[in-house]
């Protein structure tokens, strides 16, 4: 792209400040090495091929995606070793795989024997083994067993079927986007890790023996160095920033990358203003702990209040005055819900454009 003024982009319009973003690549990558963890982020956030690389350069070991979709997309990119965590069920899907793993050193996450029994076959046929990371449940309270004796007498029926293996332990403790202080994520963060750790020291009690205790959330992420026994961590919304990690204390304003540039196109009435970004541009994730769908960049007193599908209704308190044709930016609640939205996001440095950024997996939801 042309070295064009941003404020000179049409909108709506996703931007990213690279600048930002390289920060967050290089921080988390140097919190990882410091810890001697391995870094493999979630490119759900992203789902970008060129931001995944900037990963890898970083030393990420790896990728983890959620969809068998995202994955072939980064496999096709080049990207060689990928988790999906995430239970792959159905013939269809199970086909898929079998031609991704022609491409990609591949590991698969479960939390159900019959869901097991499926890659088994799948590896029978294939005359390979299938490594396998089991689920956890650590509070988020969705996909997994409880740890100790439940996940142990799982790995236990898992490791009885032939082609697979289990290898590690993860767990993905998204109920920290609940917590608001600094302790409260050093809480989860400490039980994630615990948790995982006595279940492997109880797999080995009976002769597993487990190599990866992966862990993952990008506020816990920030405590790695004190997550001793982990062996890899799986942060995917480092990249961008967004309101909910900023409520959790975890980053700061500094640190958000992504905000999405609009246009003032209606002042029906006192302390309202329309934006022409609605639920087609903005994730409609709410935050229990900041109002609105999306914050003004420099003063969240002015807040997205409502949205349609292609307004943004904002809330303008007495004493902020914006005019038709004004431009601006938000801090959006969830970044990686925001991103699906988008065919590109608008990389900027300097206040000035200069990349588009492919979200290549957009829509990837099989």
């Amino acid at each position: 792209m042309s070295a064009q003024l941003y404020s000179e982009l049409d909108t709506p319009a996703v931007l990213v400040d690279l600048d930002v973003l390289d920060a967050n690549l290089r921080k988390t990558a140097e919190l990882a090495k410091a810890a001697g963890v391995k870094l493999r982020p979630h490119i759900k956030t992203h789902k970008s091929t060129w931001i995944a690389g900037e990963q890898m350069k970083y030393g990420a070991c790896g990728i983890t995606a959620a969809k068998l979709g995202e994955a072939e997309v980064m496999a096709d990119a080049g990207i060689t070793d990928i988790l999906l965590a995430y239970p792959i069920v159905g013939r269809h899907k199970l086909e898929r795989l079998r031609a991704l793993m022609s491409k990609a050193r591949v590991t698969l996450s479960v939390d159900d024997v019959a869901v097991a029994k499926g890659l088994s076959e799948l590896a029978e046929s294939m005359g390979t083994q299938i490594r396998l990371y089991v689920d956890v449940n650590t509070g988020l309270n969705r996909c997994g067993r409880e740890p100790g004796e439940a996940t142990v007498e799982l790995v236990k029926e898992i490791n009885a079927l032939p082609g697979v293996k289990v290898v590690g332990l993860m767990t993905h403790p998204g109920h920290v986007y609940g917590k608001s202080t600094t302790d409260e994520v050093r809480a989860v963060a400490k039980h994630e890790a615990e948790s995982l750790v006595r279940t492997k020291h109880l797999l080995l009690q009976e002769g597993i023996e487990i190599e990866e205790v992966s862990v993952g959330s990008t506020p816990t992420s920030k405590f790695i160095g004190e997550q001793s026994e982990t062996t890899e961590t799986r942060p995917g919304a480092y990249v961008f920033g967004d309101a909910s990690q900023l409520v959790t204390k975890s980053i700061t304003e500094a640190e958000c990358a992504m905000h999405v540039l609009v246009t003032v196109v209606s002042m029906p009435r006192e302390g309202t203003v329309i934006v022409d970004g609605g639920t087609k541009t903005f994730s409609s994730d709410a935050n229990a702990l900041r109002p609105g769908y999306g914050t003004l960049r420099g003063n969240d007193s002015v807040y997205i209040e409502r949205l349609s599908e292609e307004h943004g209704i904002v809330r303008v308190p007495e004493g902020v005055t914006f005019a038709i044709g004004d431009r601006l930016e938000f801090l959006v609640n969830h970044c990686c819900g925001t991103t699906n939205l988008h065919q590109t996001l608008i990389g900027v440095r300097n206040g000035k454009v200069e990349r588009e950024i492919s979200v290549d997996a957009r829509g990837k939801i099989k």
